[in-house]
């Protein structure tokens, strides 16, 4: 599923490109990629991980918005991937548990509510300014998964606050930056890599706020790592590998630059 994020992404901003004329005019031209969105989803959920589904649904969304699709394809992708959200989310037992549990944790908190319960409890142990480094109580054996979905609560535990506050911080930086790369090689009429750029700046952007409403009880719990920071080797790669793409596609909107100002000292 890691790889499928940045490949699916690499696919949608193609075919935006290479196919701009065709959905701006006709309804096909706009549900062909929808598709393969759509049996790519399917895959996923037959792992099942519906986290990354609704990560990947959400960010080739987002990149066809920005890419200027017409409103009156645009708003019926988006009500049918929200009815189809919530009914997915409701079909599976175990879902609808996560739903009734993320409602009230505390009376589940023996049961589905283990986790968020035990979550909580370490950012209340954290406080201001957290217990220190490597002084957690809860990565021993108290809080599942404690290395990967729920590390940003250890975070709040160790570093308090003001550590975690710190870490929101930065994870905003990094999609603010990744959007204003995508909107200067777009001004360079890089649209591929603008679109490419949209795309990987909101897979961060969701999938870590997806990973921080978990930890912090604002959201159902979903198996998606916190990017950058959780262990594991496909995340961890894959977030990499994304990041190297940014910064080649700023390198490549600098060489336009670079030869504009080349040209014009010339003359």
């Amino acid at each position: 599923s890691e790889f499928a994020k940045l490949f699916i992404l690499v696919y949608i901003a193609g075919y935006l490109v290479r196919r701009k004329e065709e959905i701006a005019n006709s309804m096909s031209g706009f549900a062909k990629p929808l598709l393969v969105l759509m049996a790519v989803s399917l895959l996923l959920l037959g792992q099942p991980d519906f986290g990354s589904a609704i990560v990947i649904m959400t960010a080739s969304i987002g990149v066809v918005y920005l890419a200027g699709v017409p409103y009156r394809y645009f708003l019926p992708l988006v009500g049918a991937c929200v009815t189809a959200v919530a009914i997915i989310a409701t079909l599976q037992p175990y879902r609808l548990a996560r739903l009734i549990s993320f409602a009230d944790p505390w009376e589940h908190h023996l049961d589905s509510g283990y986790q968020l319960t035990q979550a909580l409890i370490a950012f209340g142990r954290g406080e201001w300014f957290g217990l220190g480094l490597g002084n957690s109580i809860q990565k021993l054996f108290f809080l599942p998964e404690a290395h990967t979905d729920f590390l940003f609560s250890i975070i709040a535990e160790e570093l308090g606050v003001f550590g975690a506050g710190l870490v929101v911080i930065l994870f905003a930086c990094l999609v603010v930056r990744g959007l204003l790369l995508a909107q200067a090689a777009r001004n360079k009429g890089l649209e591929f890599h603008a679109f490419l750029a949209y795309g990987i700046a909101i897979i961060f952007g969701v999938q870590a706020s997806i990973n921080l409403g978990v930890n912090l009880g604002v959201l159902p719990t979903k198996g998606l790592t916190l990017p950058l920071m959780s262990y594991g080797g496909n995340s961890l790669i894959v977030s990499c590998i994304m990041i190297a793409v940014l910064l080649r596609i700023d390198f490549e909107s600098r060489q336009i630059i670079a030869a504009q100002v080349k040209g014009r000292a010339y003359v």
